[in-house]
C-alpha cells in the first residue's frame, strides 16, 4: 500500500473515503496506522505490557489508561457532580446522565442508549447472536466483557480489591460491595421507597409489588422470583448438595448455607450489632436482628394484619392460613411448615444430638436447649423483674412470675373455674383432683396443699 500525505488524510473526513482495507474481515480505515492496530485483533498481537500486573494491550493508549488503575490517577472531572474518570471517553459517556442524551436508538424496539457499543450488544437480543464462547464450558455471551467475567468462575480470579477492607471481587461485584462502605443505594422503588445497591436487586424487589414469579419448577409447579431461587429449590427434587465442608464433610444445597456453617469450626462471628454488641455469622442475620432495636416490621399479613421483620417470616406465617406444610418426613410422613422444623424433627429418628455441653458432656437436639442448660453451670439469670428484682434463667419464667404483681391468672379449670398463673399449675391441679384417694395421699406427703384441691374433685 502507498502512503497518503497528511493533507489528503484530512480530506478523507470530508469525502468519506477509507482507502485501507483489512484483508481478514473487509473493514476499512482512513489511515494505515489504524489498520495496523485493527489487524492485531486477528493476529492476537498485544505488544504493550503493564509492568505492574503483566496485562497486555494492543495500543499504547489502552496501556496508559489501564495504568491509571494502579496509580489511581483520574484526570477527567465532571463539572456537574465532581466525579472523576480515567479517560475522556468515560467522562463523555458519564455526562449523558446529566444531559439525558441517549443518541443511539434500536430500530427494532426503539430503546435508546448512551453508547454505540451498548446498542450493538442490545441488538443481539433481537438477532439471538451470542458471538463470544467460553472455551471451558461452551457457554455463549453477547459481549466480550460478560465472557471475561464468566471466565473468572473457572480461573477463580478475583482481580479487583476493595481499598477499604481488602476483600477481593470480580469487577461489578466490587462496585456493589463498595456501596457498603459509602452507604450509596442509587436504585429506588417508586412503590414503597425502598432503596437498593444494585439494579438487579430492585428488579427482583419490584416483583413483590407486581406479584410476578416468572420461574416455575417443572417437577411440582412451584413458582419463584429469581432463577437462583428456582435452582436452589430444584435441589430438593434432585437431592443435589454441591457445597462441601472440608472440615467435617457435611454437604449443603447452597453456598450461603455452607458459609453460615463454616464459623462453627472457626468460632468466628464477624458481624456485630453496634447497639448491643451481639455478634452474627452473616450480614443478613445482623440486619434482621437490628430491626429488633428499630421496631421496623416491613412485612404485613393481609389475612390477619400481623407484621414481620423479614419476608421469610411472613411467608412461614402465611402457611398457617393456607394450611400448606411442604416439608415431609420420609420416616413417618409427618409434615412441617419449615425445613428447619423438619430437620429438628428428624433427630427423633436419627438420635442425633449435635449440641454438647463442654462442662458436663450432656447433649441436646437444639442449640437453644444447650444454651439454657449452660446457665446451670454459669449461674447466669439474665431476666430480672422490674418490680422486685427477682432474676430468672428464662423469659417464660419471668413472664409467669410477673403475674404475681399484675394479678393476672389466664389459665382456668373448666371443672371448677379456679384460675392459675401458668399452664403447668393448671395441669397439676387437674391431675391431683382425679380422685379422693390420690388427694389424700398427696396431702399426706405434702406434695399439694388443701387450698389447691378445694372445690374440685373429678
Amino acid at each position: 500500500l502507498n502512503l497518503v500525505p497528511e493533507k489528503c488524510l484530512h480530506q478523507f473526513t470530508h469525502t468519506g473515503e477509507r482507502p485501507y482495507k483489512c484483508d481478514q474481515c473487509g473493514k476499512t480505515f482512513t489511515q494505515m496506522a489504524a489498520l495496523k492496530i485493527h489487524q492485531r485483533i486477528h493476529t492476537g498481537e498485544r505488544p504493550y505490557y503493564c509492568d505492574q500486573c503483566g496485562k497486555t494491550f494492543t495500543t499504547t493508549h489502552e496501556l496508559k489508561r489501564h495504568q491509571r488503575i494502579h496509580t489511581g490517577e483520574r484526570p477527567y472531572d465532571c463539572d456537574q457532580c465532581g466525579k472523576a474518570f480515567t479517560s475522556a471517553s468515560d467522562l463523555k459517556c458519564h455526562e449523558r446522565i446529566h444531559t439525558g442524551e441517549r443518541p443511539y436508538g434500536c430500530g427494532h424496539c426503539g430503546k435508546t442508549f448512551t453508547l454505540a457499543s451498548k446498542l450493538k450488544s442490545h441488538q443481539r437480543i433481537h438477532t439471538g447472536e451470542r458471538p463470544f464462547n467460553c472455551d471451558q464450558c461452551g457457554k455463549a455471551f453477547t459481549t466480550m466483557s460478560w465472557l471475561k467475567k464468566h471466565q473468572h468462575i473457572h480461573t477463580g480470579e478475583r482481580p479487583y480489591d476493595c481499598d477499604q477492607c481488602g476483600k477481593t471481587y470480580r469487577f461489578l461485584n466490587l462496585i456493589r460491595h463498595q456501596r457498603i462502605h459509602t452507604g450509596e443505594r442509587p436504585y429506588h422503588c417508586d412503590q414503597c421507597g425502598k432503596t437498593f445497591t444494585a439494579a438487579s436487586d430492585l428488579k427482583v424487589h419490584l416483583r413483590i409489588h407486581t406479584g410476578e414469579r416468572p420461574y416455575d419448577c417443572d417437577q411440582c409447579g412451584k413458582t419463584f422470583n429469581t432463577a437462583g431461587d428456582l435452582n436452589r429449590h430444584q435441589r430438593i427434587h434432585t437431592g443435589e448438595r454441591p457445597y462441601y465442608c472440608d472440615q467435617c464433610g457435611k454437604t449443603f444445597t447452597t453456598a450461603g448455607d455452607l458459609q453460615k456453617h463454616l464459623p462453627i469450626h472457626t468460632g468466628k462471628r464477624p458481624y456485630f450489632c453496634n447497639q448491643c454488641r451481639k455478634t452474627f455469622l452473616t450480614p443478613s442475620y445482623l440486619k434482621k436482628h437490628q430491626r429488633s432495636h428499630t421496631g421496623e416490621r416491613l412485612y404485613d399479613c393481609e389475612q390477619c394484619e400481623k407484621t414481620y421483620i423479614t419476608a421469610s417470616d411472613l411467608k412461614k406465617h402465611q402457611r398457617i392460613h393456607t394450611g400448606e406444610r411442604p416439608y415431609e418426613c420420609n420416616q413417618c410422613e409427618k409434615t412441617f411448615i419449615t425445613a428447619s422444623d423438619l430437620k429438628k424433627h428428624q433427630r427423633i429418628h436419627t438420635g442425633e444430638r449435635p449440641y454438647d455441653c463442654d462442662q458436663c458432656g450432656k447433649t441436646f437436639t437444639l442449640a437453644w436447649k444447650l444454651k439454657r442448660h449452660q446457665q446451670i453451670h454459669t449461674g447466669e439469670r439474665p431476666y430480672d423483674c422490674d418490680q422486685c428484682g427477682k432474676m430468672f434463667t428464662r423469659m417464660s419464667g419471668l413472664k409467669v412470675h410477673q403475674r404475681i404483681h399484675t394479678g393476672e391468672r389466664p389459665f382456668g379449670c373448666d371443672r371448677c373455674g379456679k384460675t392459675f398463673t401458668s399452664t403447668s399449675k393448671l395441669k397439676r391441679h387437674q391431675w391431683v383432683n382425679k380422685d379422693l384417694v390420690s388427694i389424700q395421699i398427696l396431702l399426706l406427703i405434702g406434695f399439694v396443699d388443701i387450698e389447691s384441691v378445694r372445690g374440685c374433685v373429678y
